[in-house]
């Protein structure tokens, strides 16, 4: 049976990390204290309920963001676990989208690391509110201190401590709850279930002391009833204490920092009291804003009142039914069979059936109501990032920004007759995957898919032969190289021929010079309307985009490029705009040649720890691969190195990584920007090209 919980007690929360610093174990954890799940799953194993992907279990990472409901303290959770992984990166961008509120889980021994960084920038970005849980307490190194310093220098955030360790690594029992000045200790229960609350021990009574202090000054400066109880000398009550520090987690203004170990069943159940007490509920987020169907703005709140509006933010295959859309309703509600609007590609939709999700498994429902996550069965042109909404009163919400894939290979069915089914699974795949891309290679005609890195592809891949049951041959990784120009070129053309038995007349004078970085290609129009017409200028704009497509050094499409008609003239009745555009094409591509053309590869940022002992042998393998090291920073017996490494150099580097540090590094890769090539690598990509 649903249970019925009121706006105000529903949380809606995401947990993120890097790689391996337990967000799945701590979700597992989770999920069994509530009662979701009987037993706990354990991710080396292959039985975490949230890792429910065969590539999950077989690599012991997670790949997909799973979604779930829990109950706590009568409040619901719905939970969006996210992979860690940078390749999949973009499944915790498009979650972090719709949720409230995040648990950001940290290792106590390896700290902020590099994808710690990168979600912790993308919940910035949405406002969300957080939480740090500083998970392995238990393990050899652990330093919740150091961690907490590195949130505040690394990511800029403001972490306020509510609990201190009773010991660390093998000594680790419990936590200290400075709120309320109580010890939690975990032991006798091996489940973690059962743990004994009492009296601070005498040997953590100093540290819990000053530490406290520590958190009401932090407090005060946030909350002035504090800061005039601090002042005076006076008892700041546990109830003050979690309102101030609700009241500043809402706002952005703090972070509570909780300690734990979810291996070992230590510190989640408060965890979990946290999520209740210090982030928001939908209630409490600030109404969303979009735009009408005439461009005006329009304002929703967060009530079962107004009309309906939500946002799809992922779409998941489904073998039987087609696919699943999960959304996140943000006013109104909506029910089973009801027909909606998508405003975003002005296409009327009719919901077959609602599920809220527990991993893999659904649980039907008649109706999800305002500030819940759900998915639904029957929506068949609605994509992510897709606005649905009540079509008598539409709106459309701001769309999704997703990352241009870094790496491409090429794929072709091992036999004719797989052709068809082929293109309709990389359809699908493509439309679960905003950061999946399929392309036809204009020169070879082969089919190339294009993701975020090897790992990505990989898994891709690996999909399409067990999911879809396509046979395909794979060929090696490609990566997506760029042009663009290092100075201003200048051409004027002026096309005169007579083509089908009548005159063609086009005359343009175009410049082109480096634009503003990252931001692709821009057209602008100097030429006077006498000089050339309005309906022409679209011709030049067209023509010019079609050069800037296919670059002149290698082929690859040129970015960061302006592109300006400066003057030109026409005929009266000889010019159209065929003649407009083969002079743009003539004249863009003369003064892209003028313009000093260059090749621009991926770099990528490299984060990388390995043992003392290896930190040599993995600096030298990196300058063997034109990698740039930025910096090392000793953390016990490891070295952590940040680098920055061209792509291109980085296929099989954790085969060969592996084989130099005897299994023990571990790194991550991000794309960083795009850099010019250097002239003798230049070179010998356009000779690969070229074929000589």
């Amino acid at each position: 049976m649903v249970r019925t919980v009121p706006i105000t007690q529903t949380r809606n929360i995401g947990i993120m990390a890097h790689i391996d610093a337990g967000k799945t174990t701590t979700t597992e954890r989770i999920l069994y204290y509530t009662g979701v799940s009987r037993t706990m799953g354990e991710v080396h194993e292959g039985t975490a309920a949230m890792d429910w992907m065969e590539q999950e279990q077989e690599r012991g990472i997670s790949i997909t963001a799973a979604a779930t409901t829990c109950f706590w303290r009568d409040h619901r959770i719905n939970i969006i676990d996210t992979p860690g992984h940078v390749d999949f990166t973009i499944e915790v961008e498009r979650c972090l989208r719709v949720l409230d509120g995040a648990v950001a889980v940290f290792c106590a021994v390896a700290g902020v690391e590099a994808q710690s960084e990168t979600v912790w920038r993308q919940a910035d970005r949405y406002g969300v509110a957080r939480i740090a849980f500083i998970n392995k307490c238990d393990r050899l190194g652990a330093d919740p201190a150091r961690c907490v310093t590195q949130l505040r220098d690394r990511v800029g955030a403001h972490p306020v401590v509510v609990q201190i360790p009773m010991g660390l690594e093998d000594d680790f029992v419990g936590v200290v709850d400075l709120v309320r000045m109580r010890a939690l200790e975990w032991a006798g229960d091996v489940t973690g279930a059962a743990f004994e609350e009492g009296d601070i021990p005498a040997e953590f009574l100093a540290e819990a002391k000053a530490a406290r202090n520590t958190m009401i000054e932090a407090l005060s400066e946030l909350d002035d009833t504090i800061l005039s109880l601090y002042v005076n000398g006076a008892e700041v009550s546990a109830e003050r204490v979690r309102a101030a520090l609700r009241a500043a987690t809402i706002a952005g203004k703090a972070v509570p920092v909780l300690l734990g170990a979810a291996f070992k069943n230590k510190g989640v159940q408060p965890l979990l009291d946290a999520v209740v007490d210090y982030l928001p509920s939908p209630a409490e987020m600030p109404a969303v804003v979009g735009r009408g169907p005439n461009g005006e703005q329009v304002v929703r709140r967060p009530a079962e009142d107004e009309p309906f509006s939500a946002l799809a933010f992922k779409i998941m295959n489904d073998s039987v039914n087609g696919h699943l859309t999960y959304f996140r309703v943000y006013s109104g509600c909506v029910e089973s069979g009801a027909a909606v609007y998508n405003s975003t590609r002005s296409k009327r939709e009719k919901i077959g059936r609602l599920m809220r999700m527990h991993a893999n498994r659904r649980e039907e429902v008649k109706e999800v109501s305002c500030g819940n996550i759900a998915a639904a069965l029957g929506l068949r042109a609605t994509a992510t990032g897709d606005t649905i909404c009540d079509g008598q009163a539409p709106l459309m919400l701001d769309l999704m920004d997703f990352p241009a894939p870094a790496m491409s290979v090429a794929i072709e069915p091992k036999t004719q007759v797989q052709q068809e089914k082929l293109t309709t699974s990389l359809q699908r795949l493509a439309l679960e995957d905003p950061s999946f891309g399929v392309s036809t290679d204009a020169d070879t005609g082969q089919t190339l898919i294009s993701g975020m890195g090897e790992l990505h592809l990989e898994i891709l891949v690996d999909r399409l032969v067990r999911e879809f049951r396509v046979d395909a041959t794979v060929g090696k990784p490609q990566v997506a190289y760029r042009e663009t120009i290092g100075r201003r070129g200048e051409s004027e053309v002026k096309f005169v021929q007579p083509i089908g038995g009548r005159g063609q007349y086009g005359h343009v004078r175009i410049c082109v010079e480096p634009g503003a970085t990252g931001k692709g290609v821009s057209f602008e129009s100097r030429a006077s309307a006498a000089a050339v017409p309005k309906e022409f200028v679209a011709a030049v704009e067209r023509g010019a985009r079609s050069v800037l497509s296919r670059g002149i050094v290698a082929g690859y499409p040129l970015g960061d490029v302006k592109v300006t008609l400066l003057d030109g003239s026409h005929h009266q009745i000889d010019s159209t705009e065929m003649a407009f555009q083969i002079a743009t094409w003539q004249a863009v591509t003369e003064a892209l040649q003028q313009a000093g053309p260059l090749l621009l590869e991926p770099i990528m940022s490299l984060d990388l720890v390995a043992p003392d002992e290896f930190a040599g042998a993995v600096i030298g393998n990196l300058a063997s691969r034109r990698g740039r090291v930025l910096g090392m920073e000793s953390r016990g017996s490891v070295q952590a190195i940040t680098a920055e490494v061209p792509l291109a150099t980085m296929f099989g580097y954790s085969t060969e990584i592996r084989s130099l540090t005897q299994g023990r590094a571990t790194f991550t890769l991000q794309f960083l920007r795009y850099a010019p090539v250097p002239t003798q690598v230049s070179e010998s990509i356009m000779n690969r090209i070229r074929g000589t």
